[in-house]
């Protein structure tokens, strides 16, 4: 495959990878150390609603050591990162599991703080939700901007508000654009995710919602397929044939239309997901990574296109 057209690529990827931005920040490739606190949501304790999100099974937190504390946590990614990238390999901590900006600005600082002080942790990624950034919560993101790399991931999913009724989202998209806007504002780094294949949404709804993120210009995007997990309300929806799931090709074909339309300067950190196997119902083609990457890659080359090839700025 010929090298590719696009500006930010320096092998056959037309799209702008984590990697690729990695190398050109650090000057090597960067890891992830996930790191569960054990912390809850609003949409599950009651404040906003119960039960989280209808395909949510622990917060995503899939390859999490729960229940141990941030340096236990990140000891045990270290062991697992430095046996094979080496005893120097350096990674991002990545507070990943339910909403890490829920719970008092101490607690969250002590947990945050933690991290920063091991070794070889060159930054911090933190996964939340746009209604769960409060002053106090900013000022400590802030302080923590000054001095890391940080980058906060927000939970868009959809900008279609009937969508976000459906799965149980209990934060409009008003209300994200509030939170969004809030980081944004203070020169934080963030990283938008949303979710194709949502029910009910058809793929023009999927990139009005690329066109909407499109609009906002992003630092980073993790795009990804919905998987339907074992005991989640999803699988209930699925098993009743309440949906249809994008097949392989369809999914493919969706990718390819919101990063032609995405700008061009936007990370694409995630473009297909890793869910857990041992509860993965459907889609079984998702497990195939290399597969869906493949695809992806193929299809760019022949129609000959790219990231932000009909982005236009307004």
């Amino acid at each position: 495959m010929n090298k590719s057209p696009f500006i930010y690529s320096n092998d056959n990827k037309r799209y702008y990878t984590l990697n690729y931005y990695n190398k050109n920040k650090y000057g090597k490739k960067i890891y992830k150390a996930v790191i569960d606190c054990g912390l809850t949501c609003p949409n599950i304790d009651g404040t906003k609603g119960v039960g989280g999100c209808i395909f949510c099974d622990g917060g995503s937190g899939y390859f999490t050591h729960s229940g141990l504390t941030v340096k236990s946590q990140l000891e045990r990614e270290y062991e697992r990162i430095s046996q094979k990238y080496g005893p120097d390999a350096e990674f991002v901590a990545y507070f990943q599991a339910n909403t890490n900006t829920y719970a008092p600005c101490s607690v969250l600082k002590e947990l945050f703080y933690s991290a920063l002080e091991f070794p070889n942790v060159c930054g911090l990624s933190i996964g939340t939700r746009a209604d769960c950034l409060s002053d106090d919560i900013i000022g400590l993101l802030c302080d923590i901007n000054e001095k890391t790399a940080l980058t906060v991931e927000l939970g868009m999913q959809s900008c279609h508000e009937e969508t976000l009724k459906l799965i149980n989202r209990c934060c409009t998209h008003k209300e994200f654009l509030e939170g969004y806007h809030k980081l944004k504002s203070k020169g934080i780094r963030v990283c938008l995710h949303i979710i194709n294949g949502l029910p009910f949404e058809t793929p023009e709804m999927m990139l009005k919602t690329a066109h909407e993120v499109a609009k906002m210009k992003p630092d980073a995007v993790k795009l990804q397929m919905l998987h339907v997990i074992k005991g989640t309300r999803l699988e209930k929806m699925y098993q009743n044939n309440e949906f249809k799931l994008l097949d392989r090709d369809e999914y493919i074909d969706i990718i390819v239309k919101q990063l032609e339309t995405l700008p061009p300067e936007t990370v694409i950190e995630r473009i297909t997901g890793d869910g857990d196997k041992s509860k993965l119902i459907a889609p079984m083609w998702s497990a195939d990574k290399i597969a869906v990457l493949g695809g992806i890659d193929k299809k760019l080359a022949e129609l000959d296109t790219w990231q932000g090839r009909l982005y236009t700025e307004k």
